[in-house]
């Protein structure tokens, strides 16, 4: 694709998410004052009116998929939109900033700034489809709209919604710090590393191209480490909340849904097509499939 039409991609896109914010503000806003009158407490009040502002705007951003015929138009969004949330709680009137809170900002800010980033780096254009999604078309057939809209945008906003709900609760009851919670937002930047660390030798990886898998780095011994680094990321949100607020433990259900959307669903999925390499089954024999420790062969 030639320089111009992948700036005027970022262009497009930038603008689709720009509107797909304020249409969500304004739903969220909409259904907030009803909500709260309706008698249901300040604090579920807030997160049900956010989710439905979440829900609204992905559904714009999958109207603007269909307009543009590739649903790779939502790829940002799960980066992008934590970082609007995450800076949105903290100029609430109802929040308190607390160390808890600020960590939990820094966090949420580091992984989401590098994960839009390597987004960056890695778009090809408004033309460009992930083929995950191309091949979900393919065997859908008829049936792919509503796959798309659920499958594709709902289950990964809500789940990415639900990894964000620790951080809206810390911003709005303001728990008191300890050090349970500073150990597990630490876990939280080290896995953010950990996935910028592993997408970095991965692209060193595919300018090259040495050999048929890449066995280098983290990679020679995970056949996933940048899902890892996902994965720990909202598990040390997540953890950190259960410090803070134990009465809420019902908040590590964020994290509980990430890892299983990522072990039944893209895992599988990237293997699947791995597995059509030749050498796939030895590779995977010798790499483990999350964890970078050696593997002792049998």
């Amino acid at each position: 694709m030639k320089k111009h039409e992948r700036l005027w991609s970022y262009i497009l896109l930038i603008a689709v998410y720009i509107m797909a914010a304020a249409v969500g503000v304004l739903a969220g806003y909409g259904v907030y004052g009803p909500l709260w009158e309706s008698g249901l407490s300040q604090v579920l009040a807030f997160w049900l009116a956010a989710l439905v502002g979440d829900v609204i705007a992905t559904v714009f951003v999958f109207l603007c998929s269909l307009i543009f015929r590739n649903a790779s138009v939502y790829d940002p969004y799960w980066s992008v939109i934590p970082l609007e949330m995450v800076w949105a709680y903290l100029f609430l009137p109802e929040a308190s900033v607390t160390p808890a809170a600020i960590l939990a900002l820094v966090a949420v800010t580091v992984w989401g700034v590098r994960l839009t980033a390597n987004w960056a780096y890695t778009f090809r254009g408004i033309s460009h489809q992930d083929w995950r999604y191309t091949r979900l078309k393919e065997q859908t057939g008829k049936f792919y709209f509503f796959v798309n809209l659920v499958g594709i945008h709902l289950v990964p906003t809500l789940v990415v919604f639900f990894c964000m709900l620790p951080v809206l609760y810390t911003f709005l009851l303001a728990p008191a710090f300890n050090a349970g919670a500073a150990v597990f937002f630490a876990l939280s930047l080290f896995a953010a590393g950990l996935q910028g660390t592993a997408d970095i030798q991965m692209h060193i990886f595919r300018k090259t191209r040495p050999s048929t898998f890449i066995c280098t780095g983290l990679w020679k011994y995970s056949r996933h480490p940048n899902y890892l680094g996902e994965i720990l990321m909202w598990w040390g949100v997540a953890l950190s909340a259960l410090c803070l607020m134990p009465e809420h433990w019902w908040l590590i259900a964020g994290a509980v849904a990430n890892t299983c959307l990522f072990l039944f669903v893209s895992i599988p999925l990237a293997d699947s097509r791995q597995a059509k390499k030749e050498g796939f089954a030895e590779y995977k024999k010798n790499t483990r499939m999350l964890l970078p420790i050696y593997k002792r062969q049998k």
